[in-house]
């Protein structure tokens, strides 16, 4: 069987995969980051893989160490897998057509790095960046002068998506321009018509108390961090606790699944 296991550990990450390319589009996958998980969910299921990974990294600062490291971690443990690569096609392509992207995706496993990327993503519409960027300027400093805000809550056309939720004023306030950027840019390259009732404040309430109703599995990601996942057929709730401070929660991210 091609598989592989990799640990690899630097200042900012930790991670801990396995890889077997003889699978069944099995995963466990659990980077602190959702939408990440979501891709690498899909490239395992759809490429017919088995992986489980479990990395933890300085996501109080932003996710690009976590993300370059799992990439690398990823592409020593396919090398690893494939070994001599005696038998395989070294080279293959495939095209996905969906209703709003045309994808093409061509690999040549020659064992020379080199790589050519063209995503046209929402952030490269100069319209959409322009209005992303006129709702970041007006909205960043909505918390400076509260010493009780923690967290928000996110809706795309009046329906709630997620929310984020910290464990102190200090710690959202520092990330909070970070995530409005993200989430500007997400909320307007999705908005329909701008004809939507805002969600209520018992819709969100009503949000965060189902979430936190479904049924928990926790999981140590290193010696100082524990992720308890809750889940359901509606939410999925990831909280992160401090283990050197009695299991003190640091971050809790809602989201809704539909």
């Amino acid at each position: 069987m091609r598989r592989a296991t990799i640990k690899r550990n630097t200042t900012e990450t930790q991670i801990s995969l396995r890889l077997d390319l003889d699978g069944q589009g099995r995963y466990d996958v659990r980077t602190g980051i959702r939408f990440f998980d979501h891709m690498l969910e899909l490239f395992t299921r759809h490429g017919g893989f088995n992986l489980t990974l479990a990395a933890s990294g300085d996501l109080d600062v932003d996710a690009h160490h976590t993300v370059e490291d799992v990439g690398i971690a990823l592409g020593e443990a396919v090398a690893a897998a494939l070994g001599t690569k005696r038998g395989i096609n070294r080279a293959g392509y495939f095209i996905m057509p969906m209703d709003e992207t045309l994808a093409v995706a061509a690999i040549d496993l020659s064992g020379r790095p080199f790589a050519v990327v063209d995503l046209q993503l929402a952030v490269e519409n100069k319209k959409v960046q322009a209005t992303a960027e006129s709702y970041v300027k007006a909205l960043s400093n909505i918390a400076d002068g509260s010493d009780d805000v923690i967290g928000y809550v996110f809706a795309i056309n009046g329906k709630v998506n997620s929310a984020d939720i910290y464990g102190s004023n200090a710690l959202f306030k520092k990330l909070w321009p970070k995530l409005l950027k993200a989430n500007a840019t997400e909320a307007i390259a999705e908005l329909q018509d701008g004809r939507f009732k805002p969600a209520s404040a018992e819709n969100v309430q009503g949000f965060l108390s189902e979430s936190e109703k479904a049924k928990g599995s926790d999981k140590d990601l290193n010696s100082r961090v524990n992720l308890l996942t809750r889940e359901d057929d509606e939410n999925i709730l990831f909280e992160t606790r401090d283990k050197q401070q009695q299991g003190v929660w640091i971050h809790r991210n809602y989201i809704k699944k539909n």
